[in-house]
């Protein structure tokens, strides 16, 4: 027997429609790329998105289509993500700090019918623009008096082609299953890879993330999302904001310190997502200039683990909680998260500097495990190391115009890290599988390395990486980025890693660079650093 309830599609038009009925007044905020800040409320989005949805009908943009975007954290990008895909469509966020052939393949691999540009963005579209062999046309995100002077033929004008149009348009009903937005991963080993959303996966997971147990976004949240709308969707906040009619703040192009902080003072921001980086930058400027975030009541860190010395700065120079999540572009991306329980609220600040440092438990939707190279579930123990594997409704299940069979497995998403559960559910990424340390046929975790390096206070960035080793297969070794000004030795580095981790696992050298090299994504490109000192211990 099933049950006898109304069947209607969960579409991301219907997350804007019901923004614009509930909460019409309130605001999305975003600093231009043009410069200045630009204001408007939910209701003037939706008249923009219907034009949005009517020029894309006149371009001829047919159902599964898709629709690319270069661009930065607009008011004109989020009007991207509900137009195109209310039409039916696929928006495809393009990563620009992707090396350009890795851009020329994805776009081409997508077979984007149309690209959307910011002016950031136009002399690096000019460079590969002849490659791009789907394209049918290309439009500037701006109005026609900032239009640029190109070497590409028959750009055209963003805000011109909304001027054309009525802001009267009927939302089409379609399977939820549809696709929605397509990512792709930012290709670590061989080409990007992409994942397809649908709409079912989108809103499901936006409804997700706004419990109080994960991001605990309300109507009354002022969320500002510094991580990038073209990796995984900023998160899925954009939807989730909507989905509550929050205030949404978008910081455009200018990520620094300075910028962040005049856009949160400005607008009264309490909730802030990004990555440790991002944080770092903060961070380091408040304390230049001596003051504190007032209003900001948690701060989210995903794409990288975020170290104490980050959790203990956020909580006791500003009274801000660091909310740990994990997750990857297969996940949507949130799977895990460290939220602030009442256990946590309980607890000295030293244990839960210690548990907030783990990646936090599943939200509702989805279930993990961990697993021996055999597939046999290992205990949920804190101890016991395997690999992660997840699944759920707004997790992939394949990769889009490719076969990786190895990456799913009856049901699971093999997430390629090596992870821990404890008995109350709280996981925690021990390394990337292809990352972790095998010396003398024992685990060494780089990551719970890195993050005891960063506790010093010399430190601004650390990297471990294991390497070859004449007795015991591999050991690891430190690469430390200095702040500025400051001095430090290697046997200093030894001596306050001496007690933070087992003896066994004290890198064998430790090596001072001038910076560290990373992916589109910000993580640390650790395979060019395996390749560059492979050697190193042998050769010393």
């Amino acid at each position: 027997m099933q049950g006898q309830m109304m069947n209607r599609p969960l579409l991301i038009s219907g997350l804007l429609e019901h923004a614009e009925q509930v909460y019409p007044g309130s605001e999305i905020v975003s600093r231009q790329v043009e410069g200045g800040i630009h204001r408007y409320t939910y209701a003037d989005a939706g008249k923009r998105c219907r034009k949005l949805a009517n020029a894309l009908a006149r371009l001829g943009v047919e159902p599964g289509d898709r629709v690319g975007t270069l661009a930065w954290n607009t008011n004109r990008h989020y009007e991207l993500y509900f137009a195109v895909s209310g039409v039916q469509a696929v928006v495809h966020t393009v990563n620009p700090r992707l090396f350009p052939e890795q851009i020329v393949y994805i776009i081409n691999h997508a077979e984007d019918r149309y690209l959307f540009v910011d002016l950031t963005f136009v002399a690096l579209l000019e460079s590969f623009a002849d490659q791009l062999t789907s394209l049918r046309g290309i439009i500037v995100m701006t109005d026609r008096a900032n239009m640029p002077n190109s070497s590409i033929d028959g750009l055209l004008c963003y805000e011109e082609l909304l001027e054309a149009e009525s802001d009267q348009y009927d939302w089409p009903s379609f399977s939820e299953e549809s696709a929605a937005a397509l990512c792709y991963t930012s290709g670590t080993t061989g080409n990007p890879k992409g994942v397809l959303y649908s709409h079912r996966s989108t809103i499901l997971h936006a409804q997700a993330i706004c419990q109080p147990q994960a991001l605990n976004i309300s109507s009354d949240s002022i969320v500002l999302p510094v991580v990038p709308m073209f990796h995984v969707c900023a998160w899925g906040s954009p939807y989730a904001v909507t989905l509550t009619g929050a205030k949404l703040v978008f910081p455009g192009p200018n990520m620094d310190g300075e910028s962040l902080h005049q856009l949160i003072d400005a607008e009264q921001v309490n909730m802030a997502l990004g990555v440790p980086t991002i944080w770092m930058g903060l961070l380091a400027y408040m304390k230049e200039i001596g003051k504190t975030l007032e209003s900001v009541e948690s701060v989210v860190v995903g794409g990288a683990a975020a170290s104490q010395t980050m959790i203990q700065q956020f909580e006791e120079t500003h009274g801000i909680f660091l909310v740990h999540a994990w997750g990857m572009t297969e996940t949507s991306p949130l799977g895990t998260i460290s939220s602030c329980s009442q256990e946590m609220k309980e607890m000295p600040l030293a244990q839960r500097y210690k548990l907030q440092q783990k990646q936090g438990r599943p939200i509702y939707g989805v279930s993990i495990k961990i697993v021996d190279d055999d597939g046999v579930e290992l205990a949920r123990d804190g101890k016991a190391f395997g690999r992660l594997l997840i699944t759920g409704p707004w997790i992939a299940a394949s990769y889009f115009r490719e076969d990786h069979p190895e990456n799913f497995i009856e049901g699971w998403f093999d997430t390629g890290d090596v992870a821990t559960i404890d008995s109350k559910g709280y996981m925690q990424i021990v390394d990337r599988r292809k990352d972790v340390i095998k010396s003398g046929g024992e685990w060494i975790s780089s990551i719970e390395l890195e993050n005891a390096a960063l506790g010093h206070p010399s430190v601004t960035e650390s990297c471990v990486i294991g390497v070859a080793h004449p007795k015991w297969d591999e050991r690891p070794i430190l690469l430390i980025v200095k702040k500025s000004g400051e001095t430090l030795a290697e046997a200093e580095m030894i001596e306050f890693l001496t007690g933070k981790v087992a003896k066994w696992w004290l890198p064998d050298a430790v090596v001072f660079v001038e910076e560290l090299p990373h992916t589109a994504t910000g993580k640390l490109l650790k395979m060019t650093l395996r390749e560059q000192y492979q050697s190193y211990l042998i050769d010393r």
